[in-house]
């Protein structure tokens, strides 16, 4: 089939991901990114010469990367200096009030042992074994497959699956569920945030997350470079593989001819021919019609009417890229420093579309790791806020931008920390920005968020309604974050190959591979 030309808009990590299947597959493939660089959110910002990862900083769900390097003969290691992590996070709410969660679950028990005592130690060894149950459940049925439909998860899970489901809560929240496993409230607070890895509140979001514990614990890989690194690695294995990978390329819109997609036209009126596009970036771009379809009325009939529902989309972000020295807090790779009354962030993010008075911080110092000590002097650091999407109609004004900044740098500094930072040595980007770099995204960064059961069957599958258009990126299924973008474009490649008969049908395509959860 190297007759058959795929054009993928976006040179992301899911587009670079299905760009390399289909090349591995021996099809001709053109990836067309309308930055000057591939990796999307994967990104850098410069500050004071140093390159600061501003966007994912670490990797997981190894097991997508593996199984997509082994289809052009090569493996992580060959491309890339990766190391584990072995401290996941240090989680700070004072000064004398600090816990480490680590990769090793017996270790991660005896500090809450220490943190929290022996009974809440007992409860996080159980909520573990929970989420490690409701990831195997899922991940063959829901996060490796093509997007299931309420029935086909039935099935597919079976009565035994359908019991743990309902064992987790399947009708409760995030943070709902976790009550009953977290007497303390700062460990209940602690795991909540794992709503904010898709973008959601954890006061809406489906207890089913709690499975990314179980992700985590799996491993979480540091690379050497940065996340840009990985980009630039799938690059080079396209290139290898003779495909094309133009930069500075904005897509306009989709031709499409008797009802099927045919190519593209770039801004400057370039027409490109293709057989198949794969379209990855946010889904909103359509609908919206930012990247329009050129037969009229296709786009409404395709994705639904335009949107303007605030409430539907995913947080976004207030962060600092910074180059600095930092005093009085063992900081390392991952830190996150919370208030006290966590839900407040939430109410005020979603319900009042503003940005978080009392905000938790992330903190990634990007010079520390496990593997080797840090020796002071400057560093560099991404702090993130969680902010709301509202970046195409609100440009913060910096009052409000300081206020929250304000807000965070005294928490820090209750907790220890003081970053000595100037603004000759930071470099802000706000949900606006954001809206700018993923237009028709309001700045959400995560597609549209997670909130409630029936979120998990709302995004669209990799096969669009338009035949010829295939859909990948974080605003479809499986989902947001790096291995699960990665996975919608391994899904979207299949299901164009599976059209194509290169693969032999088998019902719903389903990505191979998982970790062993024995």
């Amino acid at each position: 089939m190297a007759d058959h030309h795929v054009i993928v808009v976006g040179g992301g990590i899911g587009g670079l991901a299905s760009a390399l299947e289909l090349s591995a597959a021996g099809l001709q493939v053109t990836v067309l990114e309308r930055a000057d660089t591939v990796g999307g959110k994967l990104h850098q910002r410069q500050v004071n010469g140093m390159d600061i990862d501003s966007g994912p900083t670490v990797f997981t769900m190894r097991w997508v990367f593996d199984g997509l390097l082994d289809k052009v003969g090569t493996r992580i290691e060959d491309e890339l200096s990766v190391h584990p992590l072995q401290i996941l996070a240090r989680h700070a709410w004072g000064s004398d009030q600090t816990f480490d969660l680590y990769a090793d679950l017996h270790r991660s028990a005896e500090e809450v042992k220490r943190f929290s005592g022996a009974a809440e130690a007992e409860r996080f060894i159980q909520f573990c074994e929970q989420a490690r149950i409701a990831y195997k459940t899922l991940e063959a049925a829901y996060i490796r497959s093509e997007r299931p439909t309420f029935a086909s998860m039935n099935k597919d899970l079976g009565l035994g699956g359908l019991k743990v489901l309902w064992d987790i809560g399947l009708f409760q929240s995030l943070w709902r569920s976790l009550q009953k496993h977290f007497k303390d409230p700062r460990l209940h607070q602690l795991f909540s945030r794992y709503a904010t890895y898709c973008g959601s509140s954890p006061l809406e979001a489906p207890a089913t997350l709690m499975l990314i514990a179980n992700v985590e614990m799996q491993g979480v890989w540091v690379i050497d470079g940065g996340m840009t690194a990985l980009a630039k690695a799938l690059g080079r294995l396209l290139q290898a593989r003779n495909a094309t990978i133009r930069t500075q390329a904005d897509v306009q819109s989709i031709l499409m001819r008797d009802g099927r997609a045919c190519g593209v036209v770039l801004r400057d009126g370039e027409v490109i021919h293709a057989d198949s596009v794969i379209f990855n970036g946010d889904v909103a771009a359509l609908r919206q019609g930012d990247v329009q379809l050129s037969e009229e009325g296709a786009a409404r009939k395709a994705f639904g009417a335009p949107e303007d529902a605030l409430s539907k989309r995913s947080l976004s972000a207030l962060t600092l890229s910074i180059h600095a020295s930092t005093s009085g807090f063992p900081l390392t790779y991952h830190n996150l420093f919370f208030n006290q009354h966590y839900a407040s962030e939430f109410e005020d993010i979603f319900g009042r579309h503003a940005l978080p008075t009392q905000p938790t911080v992330y903190v990634c110092a990007q010079d520390r790791r496990d593997d080797h000590p840090f020796t002071g002097g400057n560093e560099r650091l991404l702090l993130l806020i969680n902010a709301p999407a509202t970046g195409d109609r609100h440009n913060f004004e910096p009052s409000e931008i300081q206020g929250c900044l304000d807000a965070g740098i005294s928490l820090m500094q209750r907790c220890g920390l003081t970053i000595h930072n100037q603004p000759t040595n930071t470099v802000i980007t706000t949900p606006a920005s954001f809206h700018q770099r993923f237009p028709a995204t309001g700045g959400a960064l995560y597609g549209q968020a997670t909130h409630g059961w029936m979120s998990s069957f709302s995004r669209h599958a990799s096969s669009s309604p338009i035949p010829g258009l295939y859909l990948a990126g974080g605003s479809v299924h499986p989902g947001p974050g790096v291995p699960m973008a990665a996975l919608s474009g391994r899904l979207a490649a299949a299901t164009l190959m599976g059209h194509l008969g290169l693969t032999k049908p088998s019902g719903r395509v389903v990505i191979s591979g998982g970790m062993s959860m024995h």
